[in-house]
């Protein structure tokens, strides 16, 4: 680490973050997340994808019914199994894995930026994760993105120490392959870490000692780990695994024609709010990538795996999926680690190089500054129209043509500029303060106003249904975390899917009323509609939507009264 900063105060800095981050995480854990000014969590995925280790902790067996998530994301159930062995089965328990692994990615993501840009870059790389909203609020939620993000936090810092230590490199393949097993779409941050390896070693004479000393432990460990999981895991469930990884994830939902791509690229920036409540750590972040390429020879491993988590991540979205926000969670460190480096290393944010380009060699690199001017105008106009497509895609690509001609018009004064005006420690403070200031901000209005609706109803559920109480749909998943009844999962085209209609060994069905019948997937009403004589036991709040409105209601398909343990139900709420 640079001696940027003295010792011990990085040290108190570093503690303090850290505390910051677990009262953040750790308060009120039985809250539902967002719903007024959602960050795309969907509170009844919880028991959908914890659904094997609740089966494991509570009756001894992982798959019980045809709805099995451990094929996809066997690392993310083998720790909720553990937290439910460890302290039972319920919501805080099963936040528990998310909480832990997101406090863990502030502590090295910040560890990480300090050896490669200094103490106080650190110390800012540390305060942005720890406190960004978005990223909290993920790391409160029983769902995959926030253990598999920390994961490659995880991985990115030990390649970081791997130019100093080669064996750190095996931690570096082990980390980032247990991303992948968490979920599946870690799969591009696996290749960026192969990609860099290869290119050092392949090109090795072009680059420092330092840089080319982790790329063969590197993939050598990638081969030798992915070998072990092929052989331990993969293969001995192929069945499962291929339709879980490929037939559910890939070629189920999206489509890959001319017209969808384009759809993707142009919407990447407008659809969701997470680039618009981070939009100064955005800008940073872009301009210390841009920083990294006109330096690319000379920069750190832990810089260029940054570029490439970035560049290949943003590719997998733009040509499989954009439109979950949940895909967009893996962006947040990397995009804090470099507007850190930006803000905290002392150093200009370009090379003095990129100054002395010509325009001619500049154009080159037209199509990449147009779309990175493309995405920051987009993620900032789409509060104009928020929620539309069509006239943010509009008003972005105007905005980025603009930048693009001025940019070029006067070149090369702005990166003349930027090659010459480092960031000083009271301006890069300053900063720092008013982007925390701004999440803590949005953390006080969501706590302020939090709600428990989609807790106090799973624990109404058991009070009202006796243990083993086998429930038809995905909002049984959902409401299952607090108490023993036995959900039976309805997804669109896999789960228990086929014999939808002829389940009559379950005798209940958990679904929306309000927003709609059906609100969480259209196939549920293919079970209500093969019941016809179904009646209403009991309706109760939970929340999803931002109407702030959402109903749910227990159904009896045979049409039976009330018995008497929904009565006691109603009684106790």
């Amino acid at each position: 680490m640079t001696a940027d900063m003295p010792r011990g105060r990085f040290l108190a800095c570093l503690a303090l973050t850290l505390a910051g981050a677990a009262l953040l995480r750790g308060l009120f854990p039985a809250a539902d997340p967002p719903w007024h000014a959602t960050v795309g969590v969907v509170w009844h995925d919880e028991g959908a994808w914890v659904h094997n280790a609740r089966n494991r902790a509570l009756f001894g067996a992982w798959a019980l019914d045809a709805w099995n998530p451990m094929f996809v994301a066997p690392v993310f159930t083998l720790l909720e199994y553990v937290s439910f062995e460890l302290f039972g089965v319920g919501v805080r328990q099963a936040r528990l894995v998310p909480q832990v692994m997101g406090w863990l990615s502030v502590l090295l993501l910040a560890l990480g930026v300090a050896r490669i840009a200094g103490r106080r870059a650190g110390c800012i790389a540390g305060a942005l994760l720890a406190s960004n909203y978005v990223y909290v609020m993920w790391n409160r939620a029983a769902l995959m993105e926030a253990p598999m993000t920390a994961f490659l936090v995880a991985s990115w810092y030990c390649y970081v120490r791997a130019e100093e230590k080669p064996h750190w490199a095996w931690g570096a393949a082990a980390c980032g392959l247990l991303a992948f097993f968490t979920k599946a779409a870690a799969a591009f941050f696996v290749a960026a870490l192969a990609a860099d390896a290869a290119a050092m070693l392949l090109l090795r004479g072009r680059y420092t000692r330092a840089s080319v000393r982790p790329a063969l432990p590197a993939l050598a460990a990638l081969a030798v780990c992915g070998i072990v999981a092929l052989v331990a895991f993969v293969l001995p469930n192929w069945d499962d695994y291929r339709f879980y990884n490929w037939q559910m994830s890939v070629t189920r939902k999206p489509s890959y024609d001319l017209k969808s791509l384009i759809d993707r690229v142009t919407w990447f920036p407008v659809l969701h709010d997470l680039f618009t409540r981070m939009w100064f750590v955005l800008v940073a972040g872009v301009l210390a990538l841009f920083g990294t390429l006109t330096r690319w020879k000379t920069s750190r491993a832990g810089e260029r795996l940054l570029v490439l988590w970035v560049a290949l991540g943003a590719l997998e979205l733009l040509v499989h999926d954009v439109g979950n926000e949940r895909r967009f969670v893996f962006f947040i460190p990397a995009l804090a680690a470099l507007a850190a480096i930006a803000l905290g290393s002392g150093r200009p944010i370009l090379s003095a190089a990129a100054a002395a380009w010509s325009r001619a060699r500049a154009l080159l690199a037209l199509p990449l500054v147009a779309y990175a001017a493309y995405v920051l105008g987009g993620a900032i106009v789409r509060v104009l129209f928020l929620y539309e497509v069509r006239p943010n895609v509009r008003l972005a690509a105007a905005l980025a043509v603009a930048a693009a001609t001025a940019l070029y018009a006067t070149w090369p004064r702005v990166p003349r500029w930027l090659s010459r005006t480092p960031v000083g420690p009271a301006a890069a403070a300053l900063l720092t303060a008013l982007v925390v200031l701004g999440d803590l901000a949005q953390y006080v209005q969501w706590a302020a106003g939090r709600t428990y609706r989609n807790y106090e109803a799973s624990r109404l559920i058991g009070r009202t249904l006796p243990p083993d109480t086998l429930v038809h749909g995905k909002l049984a998943n959902g409401l299952s975390l607090e108490n023993r009844i036995r959900p039976v999962f309805v997804g669109h085209g896999f789960g228990n899917f086929d014999d939808r209609r002829t389940r009559d060994d379950v005798r209940y069905i958990l679904t929306y009323v309000t927003p709609w019948v059906g609100y969480e997937g259209d196939q549920i009403l293919d079970v209500l509609d093969a019941y016809p004589d179904r009646t209403i036991i009991m309706t109760f709040d939970v929340a999803e939507t931002p109407s702030g409105q959402d109903r749910a209601a227990l159904i009896d398909k045979f049409g039976g009264g009330p018995a008497e343990g929904a009565r006691r139900g109603r009684a106790d709420d």
